[in-house]
């Protein structure tokens, strides 16, 4: 059949097959990646769109891409005055200010034919290690957007003459080649970006030659129209009303009080507005976030909280949400504010959106936990070669209703994964890690517990070593909910000479051979009473060392009489 008549078997299999090519293009991109920050923490993402641009399928990787990848693709194609695309062309963009979230993640769209019939897209987008900037790896003194690095505007090229052709690169890659610090591994992750999209087109062509483009078509009008009808009959089940949440980051970045996000959600019978008026002014430092990237988190938390995982992230679900946000606040800033770090307001978006829920959805949000983008670089130079280290840490997730928090993961929006220590030994030189460990009592407590932080100690090798970080929950706590108490807030030290200093959450430092650098992350909060949490959890969190006995007596009443810790009774194959 070549029609676009389709039964339930048909749609079934081509919509799991749109929504396994995706899978397969995330998988793809990270094994064929070259950089840590790709090859090992995942930090990227790829998707399926229509030949309108709209996502239809996506890897779901990392949650603050979700969302808004759409319109960055319909970004390019409006930018595109020729619209003589062809399979050899790709639109590519990192501009935070035409659609993008921060220069680091470079968006990649790949136009995909069959029989000379644009079908679709296939789309990437990955965090690069380094693209210029003041410093290697991140700039945390950014005054605009040009100090933080290459901008890429949403713009058209051909692959076999700008990129690479069959002996030589191309111009755009002898560009951006030039103002990189590590080429070899940024360079080698476009390249995987590049995989990741053909192995999306073949698939995708695959699919038509089995069943047809017009039945190709109208699976993926359906797929949106699927998870639309899902997310919509979720949120009917909401009470319609006007509700309101807040959270705060640290501070500015400069040390001024902290910044507050605010939000007004509105719920009418299958519909959704999220509306951050009132929230604080932009912002002089990296801590602003792009619209696209206050958009991302509000839809995860909206989804997270109310939904069915099993509900595909397409475009469908953006069509009962609206999501507004005033020009030139901290979540929507104006052009040329910096944003390197706009996580971090992005994580207070997602609270919010939470907080906002707290009273009409009380089991299906969960307490604050890190809920923060801790990001360190160990940059070194060693003549006229870089060695840029750059990691994204977590912590522990907030408790539920159902369960306690989550201990040392990343948080809710970014869903990297810890960099094993094996493969930093491999590929760095200039610093060796010598403690990675849980940290005991740094759980907030309830009928759940948070999930407990963890720790990090680097030793430099070498002198002359750049560091640099920004984070978030030094100074504000991660909140409990219904009675629970906070978790641990995070910090960093520096040991050296003896002397211990104590560095802000945004901040950077030259490290010499011999100092110890060591990261804290934060712990989630609790929920619930902590007089209702069972005394056989209590036991559990003292035998394994999670908590202490002095926490144990002060937040359960629990007096310790000779159970003994993991450490004390020391750590076997079955534990």
């Amino acid at each position: 059949m070549t029609d676009g008549s389709l039964n339930a078997v048909d749609y079934a299999v081509i919509s799991q097959g749109l929504l396994a090519t995706a899978k397969e293009m995330g998988v793809k991109l990270i094994r064929s990646a070259y950089s840590t920050i790709i090859r090992e923490a995942g930090d990227a993402s790829a998707s399926l769109f229509d030949s309108d641009g709209r996502c239809v399928a996506q890897a779901e990787l990392i949650p603050m891409h979700l969302g808004t990848m759409s319109e960055i693709l319909q970004t390019c194609i409006r930018e595109d005055h020729r619209r003589d695309v062809c399979e050899d062309y790709f639109y590519i963009t990192n501009d935070p200010y035409s659609g993008g979230q921060h220069l680091p993640d470079v968006f990649i769209f790949s136009p995909i034919y069959f029989e000379a019939k644009l079908v679709g897209f296939a789309g990437t987008v990955a965090h690069h290690l380094d693209l210029g900037g003041g410093s290697p790896g991140l700039t945390t003194e950014a005054v605009d957007i040009h100090a933080e690095g290459l901008i890429i505007p949403p713009s058209r090229y051909r692959y076999s003459t700008d990129w690479h052709d069959d002996t030589y690169p191309g111009p755009l890659q002898r560009l951006i080649a030039a103002n990189i610090r590590v080429p070899q591994q940024t360079i080698g992750d476009f390249y995987a970006q590049f995989a990741a999209n053909a192995i999306g087109a073949e698939r995708v062509r695959q699919l038509c030659l089995k069943y047809g483009v017009r039945r190709l078509e109208t699976t993926m009008t359906e797929l949106l129209a699927y998870s639309e009808r899902r997310f919509r009959a979720a949120l009917s089940q909401i009470p319609n009303g006007v509700y309101f949440g807040d959270d705060a980051i640290d501070d500015d970045g400069i040390g001024n009080t902290p910044v507050a996000v605010r939000v007004k959600l509105t719920v009418i019978d299958e519909s959704i507005s999220i509306d951050f008026a009132n929230t604080d002014k932009q912002v002089l430092r990296n801590l602003n976030c792009p619209l696209a990237s206050t958009k991302s988190a509000a839809l995860t938390a909206i989804k997270a909280a109310l939904t069915s995982s099993d509900i595909p992230f397409n475009d469908g679900v953006k069509r009962a949400v609206e999501i507004t946000a005033p020009s030139g606040s901290l979540v929507n800033p104006e052009y040329p504010a910096p944003v390197r770090a706009r996580n971090e307001a992005a994580y207070r978006c997602f609270n919010a959106v939470l907080k906002a829920l707290g009273g009409v959805a009380p089991k299906q949000i969960i307490a604050g936990g890190a809920d923060t983008t801790y990001v360190t670089s160990l940059s070194k130079l060693n003549g006229e070669k870089y060695s840029v280290y750059l990691e994204v840490y977590g912590g522990g997730f907030g408790a539920s209703a159902y369960g306690d928090g989550c201990d040392a993961v990343d948080s809710p929006l970014s869903n990297c994964t810890n960099t094993p220590v094996e493969a930093t030994d491999m590929d760095f030189t200039h610093f060796r890690i010598i403690r990675y460990e849980l940290i005991p009592d740094s759980c907030g407590h309830g009928m759940y517990r948070g999930g407990l932080g963890f720790l990090r100690s680097f030793l430099v090798l070498e002198d002359d070593v750049n560091f640099a970080l920004y984070a978030d929950r030094f100074t504000l706590s991660p909140y409990g909910l219904f009675g629970g108490t906070s978790g641990m807030r995070a910090r960093c030290e520096l040991s050296r000479n003896g002397s211990v200093t104590y560095l802000k959450s945004k901040d950077a430092a030259m490290l010499h051979k011999g100092d110890i650098l060591t990261v804290y992350t934060a712990g989630g909060g609790g929920y619930g009473d902590a007089g209702d949490r069972p005394q056989r959890s209590v036991e559990e969190d003292l035998r394994q060392g999670f908590i202490s006995p002095v926490a144990a007596e002060d937040n359960y009443s629990y007096f310790f009489r000779g159970i003994k810790t993991k450490s004390e009774r020391g750590a076997s194959i079955d534990d």
